[in-house]
């Protein structure tokens, strides 16, 4: 008898190991709105695998992704696999007909006088257009900068910042007070400069708080708005750099501003190095064609980067050592308090219906300050080289971690994960020991 369950156990087991697995759509019954979708998952790789009929492509390890159309209303997809067969219904919204009423886009309104305004939260972005999204912020204020405010469109208000200069800030981050700033603007009482082993320290004494932006460049400009006995009301302070940036903060502490810019290090020995394995705890992140849990193979690279960076003797900080979640702030704040010069966030890729898996692969790098783009560059020509992936690109992208300007911040898409050569790739240890080599080579190449 013990025999024979051993036996069923065991047959049991070995079905398990070839069983067909879908892991996207996450559900038998889904709603999708888009005209096309995907079949992501593995089956047996010495089996067949059929969609609607249709034969479906696997690689070597069973991992396949699998393009559909969808038409308006209910879709229905039978998957076959050897002995198995599994039903999938997708519902797709039928499209809402288009109103005949003539669409009027949002216009500016212009206020008969100017209103003023304190920014009622901390990191409130100020945009160049009045759009939530993009590469279009000029600026992160803390709670109670002062603004001019002259009109509003949308959820938006149109900042004065001097006669030439206008931008706009969300309506929902900042408060109306009954103060006058255009009659009553700050003074500039003084400034002072001095030096550490790290930093160059500029401190700019003001009576209050008044609006700034700093732009990057050779020089660094750093410009203060609705300023006494300046000409058109603006301060403009320019810091020549020498090499390349690498890394700054500009903030106000009582009503002094405090800028500070990294001085660029000369070895990898000794830096500060923040590393963020994304995601993690309830937060997966993507899953793979294999089932593997993007947040998990994002620590296995990260953990092989921290080793490979401390064996360079570099000064590693992990945002997360363990299966835990970590906010997107929290991360960021994490490599500040600790004054890394240096952040690289670990991701897995993956897309959205109406793209083909199939047709994407390999590493891209995302960065959103210039001062970063060089150290992207070197990661991305060291990953594509020596961790052999497809060169996805570097792109400019809004995205939290790397709107952090302290350090160099970089967030790199290792491979992708719904596409099966690639979800391949990312669950091997040697593939993610050669990933984290070549991060490190593209980091020690940015010095």
């Amino acid at each position: 008898m013990k025999k024979i369950f051993l036996l069923c156990l065991l047959v049991f087991l070995g079905k398990s190991v070839y069983a067909l697995d879908i892991v996207y759509p996450k559900s038998p019954n889904v709603t999708i709105s888009a005209d096309s979708s995907f079949f992501i998952g593995n089956t047996n790789p010495k089996s067949w695998l059929k969609i609607n009929g249709e034969d479906v492509k696997f690689n070597k390890s069973g991992a396949f992704a699998h393009v559909i159309n969808l038409k308006d209303g209910i879709n229905t997809f039978v998957i076959e696999s050897g002995a198995e067969r599994k039903t999938y219904t997708i519902n797709k919204p039928f499209a809402k007909s288009v109103s005949k009423s003539v669409y009027r886009a949002p216009q500016f309104v212009e206020y008969n006088y100017l209103k003023n305004y304190l920014v009622s939260d901390e990191n409130t972005p100020m945009r160049e257009t009045p759009v939530d999204s993009g590469i279009n912020r000029m600026s992160h204020f803390q709670k109670d900068i002062p603004l001019i405010v002259d009109g509003e469109k949308q959820n938006f208000f149109r900042v004065v910042l001097n006669d030439n200069t206008k931008a706009w800030v969300a309506k929902s981050d900042v408060k109306l007070v009954v103060d006058d700033f255009i009659n009553n603007p700050a003074s500039l009482k003084s400034y002072e400069h001095k030096q550490t082993h790290e930093f160059d320290i500029y401190a700019f004494h003001f009576d209050k708080k008044t609006p700034y932006v700093m732009k990057e460049g050779n020089p660094f400009i750093l410009t203060f708005y609705n300023v006494r006995n300046n000409p058109n009301s603006t301060y403009t302070f320019e810091v020549p750099i020498k090499g390349n940036l690498f890394g700054y903060s500009g903030k106000f502490n009582g009503n002094t501003f405090v800028l500070k810019i990294r001085k660029a290090p000369k070895s990898i020995k000794g830096l500060k190095i923040a590393i963020d394995a994304g995601h993690g705890g309830s937060e997966c992140g993507a899953i793979s064609c294999h089932c593997d849990k993007e947040k998990d193979i994002n620590l296995a690279i990260s953990k092989y980067l921290e080793a490979e960076l401390k064996k360079r003797g570099a000064h590693v900080l992990m945002t997360r050592k363990n299966d835990v979640y970590v906010g997107l702030r929290e991360r960021v704040d994490f490599a500040n308090r600790h004054d890394a010069a240096i952040l690289v966030s670990i991701h897995g890729n993956a897309l959205p219906d109406c793209a083909n898996p199939n047709m994407h692969s390999g590493t891209s790098v995302y960065y959103y300050y210039p001062q970063a783009r060089p150290l992207a560059d070197n990661v991305l020509k060291s990953m594509t080289k020596s961790a052999a992936t497809n060169n996805d690109q570097v792109r400019q992208g809004s995205l939290a971690l790397v709107r952090n300007t302290n350090a160099l911040s970089i967030l790199i898409e290792v491979a992708y994960l719904i596409n099966p050569d690639d979800s391949d790739l990312l669950r091997n240890p040697e593939f993610q020991k050669r990933c984290a080599k070549a991060i490190a080579d593209g980091i020690e190449k940015s010095i």
